[in-house]
């Protein structure tokens, strides 16, 4: 067998190896990943579901400056198996070609992608996978209009926890009714009663008083084991599309970011307020009697914190 033919049905990976331009660069991989779905142009496909195998490679861009095995820094092996979700979800195909070649176009959007290899079989179809692969870089964006993508960023309610609402024996109450609601949700506290260690230092103090927050979010963990701390980006939106309960861990997100709050964790709702335009929210909501703050925030407090603590 020719190198060429052995070549056309190895896995993606070894095809994004052989075929590498400059050198081979930097790859995730997906695969084996097993969907079932409706598809296909055939009535016999219409109406019943069977299932899709995705094998997908994406070549990257090296990151110079070190990873500090920091997860927000790589391009996630969730963002390609959330672009092939979000182009199932749009709308029924009748070609794996058209769903390849969105998928691929989906991930080239990402900063770090350069290449892509996608890989669709159908596995019920016949006595064997019958599918397709497509190779797309981002030249090829560049030489046609973009399609456009449907919005897939959720808009969670972010709502904030006073020290007396984690306390309260109608926290199970609020949960259950934050839990039925279609948005996701992410939980906000703020310091917690006993005094943090002072350092005499305003940026240490800082420091100090983030991770005093986070302590807190513990204690909220505690509690109900719904409610998972999160401190990265990547893990939140993991969390926001999965149905999670997060509690936001603020250290990270407030000290990595580019346009960071003016505020500090000594006006916790302030912050949270910060927080919610971050991530685009849908709204703030407040449960428990408002603490004092140094910034007018615009807060909704809507029935949930009305329910008695």
């Amino acid at each position: 067998m020719s190198n060429e033919i052995r070549l056309a049905f190895e896995h993606p990976a070894e095809r994004a190896d052989a075929t590498a331009p400059e050198g081979p660069l930097d790859r995730i991989s997906l695969r084996d990943h097993i969907v079932e779905v409706e598809i296909g142009a055939f009535q016999a496909e219409r109406g019943t579901t069977q299932r899709i195998c995705f094998n997908v490679v994406v070549e990257v861009r090296p990151i110079s400056d070190p990873l500090d095995d920091d997860v927000d820094r790589i391009l996630s092996y969730d963002r390609v198996t959330e672009a092939i979700a979000a182009e199932l979800a749009e709308e029924r195909l009748n070609l794996l070609e058209t769903l390849a070649g969105r998928i691929a176009e989906r991930i080239l959007l990402e900063p770090q992608a350069v290449r892509t290899f996608v890989r669709i079989e159908k596995l019920d179809r016949g006595p064997g996978a019958l599918g397709v692969e497509i190779v797309r870089s981002v030249d090829d964006l560049a030489t046609k209009p973009v399609s456009h993508h449907a919005d897939t960023t959720p808009h969670p309610h972010v709502v904030f926890l006073t020290n007396t609402a984690i306390r309260s024996p109608n926290l199970t109450q609020w949960l259950d009714q934050l839990e039925a609601r279609a948005e996701p949700v992410i939980l906000c506290v703020g310091l917690p009663g006993t005094d943090s260690p002072r350092t005499g230092h305003r940026m240490t103090q800082r420091r100090v008083d983030l991770l005093s927050i986070e302590q807190n979010a513990w204690v909220l963990a505690g509690r109900d084991d719904r409610c998972v701390v999160v401190n990265t980006r990547t893990e939140l939106d993991w969390a926001m599309k999965n149905g999670q309960i997060s509690v936001w861990a603020p250290s990270k997100i407030v000290l990595d970011a580019v346009d960071g709050p003016s505020v500090g964790p000594n006006d916790p709702v302030a912050l949270a307020a910060w927080f919610s335009g971050h991530i685009e929210a849908s709204d703030l909501l407040l449960i428990g009697e408002r603490p004092p703050s140094q910034s007018p925030v615009p807060v909704l407090v809507q029935d949930i914190a009305q329910s008695g603590l």
